[in-house]
């Protein structure tokens, strides 16, 4: 394989720290041309920038002391690494990513958290670049806007489920597959009643049993608000019907997903929990990097348990398939609602299990035509913007209101 040129979007983030790490351990395989993040740790983008020797460096804070601040955090960085002469282009403010996530490198792997990811992942497809998917957020709220600007297979997906999809998709015809099932590990709160939820704490939201994530991506595995937005984004990746993507719980975390097929076998995708795997997939696809984990020990005797979900207790699934359905901007909606209520959760202005109560009640909402942008065919991305933008205002109404023993609707 021949190197490829690369754009980190969120490069200081979970996922993309752990891509520098692949492209570390693959010497000569990739040339990282640009960073993008958000600007929270200055110091660790300028040490990837200067270890990486990357041309540009773009910083989404906005300011007059900001493009000072980032050049001197690359000044100190590479006297650190004993370097003189080392000043990439910088680039800041609200629309740096997008700026560098169409600079035309071979592949741009979007890392970022949260629907500001729409923007960026449209320059890249615009661009020509294929787009390594974590930021399962743009195409969620994008849909239709997105699946229109790609090309056949120019997304490849890096969350671990729709990786594993992916490739068991390989072993078969597409008039072949009868389902799509997407394991979920149950998060840490497996087994819990909706009762004893309601003293979930913040601390105890983000220890996650299996992966290490970001903030918001821990809390939506706990609320099972991020399986629901996996499913939305199985739906659109592979364009397989909401009735035919079921999850189910896999505590061990050992198998991603699976792909049924109409003559009763299943291909399933095993791996121990790592990110290096999906990741190092979306850098290189559709070749495999060697060595990248360790393959599971199949000489030791181990269990693998499969259990349904329990959507009393955790009804963020079922909510995502109604607004998935719904289409138009519902997704932007739901994925809107619930950012501002998990920074509520953590701000201790709202308990565990109204996270979810309350982003239902904002697509209720907006089902009742209250949004201040109404459901299209036509999706655009200022739509799209709008309905975000309403379902976060409507949300902290809800949150200054909500009870914290309110049941679901």
């Amino acid at each position: 394989m021949t190197s490829r040129s690369v754009t980190l979007l969120g490069s200081t983030g979970s996922i993309g720290t752990q891509a520098v790490e692949v492209i570390d351990a693959h010497p000569g395989r990739f040339e990282v041309r640009a960073l993008a993040a958000g600007g929270r740790d200055l110091a660790q983008l300028a040490r990837q920038a200067v270890h990486l020797q990357v041309e540009q460096v773009a910083v989404s804070l906005q300011g007059a002391d900001v493009r000072d601040r980032v050049e001197e955090a690359l000044d100190h960085a590479a006297r650190e690494a004993g370097l003189t002469a080392y000043r990439p282009e910088v680039i800041t403010g609200p629309d740096a990513a997008t700026t560098v996530a169409g600079n035309g490198a071979d592949v741009v792997l979007n890392g970022v958290t949260g629907s500001i990811g729409l923007r960026p992942t449209l320059a890249a497809l615009a661009a020509g670049s294929t787009l390594a998917l974590a930021n399962k957020e743009s195409l969620i709220v994008g849909g239709p806007i997105v699946r229109a600007a790609a090309a056949p297979g120019q997304i490849v997906p890096v969350d671990s489920e729709h990786s594993a999809i992916a490739q068991c998709l390989r072993g078969g015809r597409r008039e072949e597959l009868r389902r799509l099932v997407v394991t979920a590990s149950g998060g840490p709160f497996r087994g819990l009643t909706r009762e004893q939820l309601r003293d979930v704490t913040p601390e105890q939201a983000l220890a996650h049993p299996t992966w290490d994530m970001g903030r918001v991506v821990t809390t939506n595995s706990a609320t099972l608000v991020n399986k629901g937005l996996e499913v939305i984004e199985a739906h659109l990746l592979f364009d397989v019907p909401f009735d035919d993507i079921e999850v189910v719980v896999h505590p061990q975390s050992v198998v991603h997903s699976m792909v049924e097929f109409v003559d009763g076998s299943t291909l399933v995708q095993a791996s121990p929990p790592t990110m290096h795997i999906p990741i190092a997939l979306g850098l290189s696809w559709p070749d495999r990097l060697a060595d990248v984990a360790a393959p599971c020990d199949w000489s030791s005797a181990s269990t693998w348990e499969f259990l349904p979900l329990d959507h009393e207790a955790f009804p963020a699934v079922r909510l995502a398939e109604r607004v998935g359905r719904a289409g138009g901007t519902f997704p932007a909606v739901y994925n809107a609602a619930n950012e501002e209520c998990v920074d509520a959760f953590h701000e201790g202005r709202l308990r565990f299990p109204d996270i979810v109560d309350v982003v239902a009640r904002v697509v209720d909402d907006h089902a009742g035509g209250n949004g201040s942008d109404a459901p299209g065919v036509d999706l655009s991305v200022d739509q799209v913007l709008a309905a975000d933008a309403w379902a976060r205002r409507a949300a902290s109404d809800r949150i200054a209101g909500a009870a914290p023993d309110r049941p679901h609707p």
